[in-house]
């Protein structure tokens, strides 16, 4: 839906109000957010005062140990796997935040496309299963 890359000396919260205002104008019908915890703070009020949408932070419960997954953040790391398929994206090449997001872009329109023309199940290349020859 919307696309928004920071360089990394900008906070998460600082970089938050900008893809909040542009997805509040984009798309009028989303009411909630997820965001990761760094995003809380003011911007949670923010979000509900100046925009009437709802932030919700996605935490972590308090008596975790290791590896757990998080609601509704499979979502993001979901979506961040497909794109890294993309050669582009696979490590952080782009020099300017624009050119990111244009590449994020392309990356995703490529994903739609093959989906929406794929005529059977969806599969990954690789080595085809072994066949028998049948003896004479």
């Amino acid at each position: 839906m919307a696309v928004h890359v920071a360089a990394a000396n900008v906070q998460d919260r600082d970089g938050g109000p900008r893809p909040l205002l542009w997805t509040r104008l984009d798309h009028p019908g989303v009411l909630k957010v997820w965001s990761d915890q760094g995003f809380a703070g003011r911007l949670v009020d923010w979000t509900a005062i100046i925009l009437g949408r709802e932030l919700e932070i996605v935490r972590k419960s308090p008596d975790q140990r290791g590896f757990q997954v998080q609601p509704k953040r499979w979502a993001v790391e979901r979506t961040f796997s497909w794109i890294t398929v993309h050669r582009r994206l696979a490590r952080d090449y782009e020099t300017s935040p624009a050119h990111s997001e244009s590449m994020i872009r392309w990356a995703m329109i490529d994903i739609m496309v093959r989906r929406l023309t794929r005529r059977g199940t969806a599969s990954r290349p690789g080595p085809r299963p072994l066949t028998r020859i049948p003896s004479r």
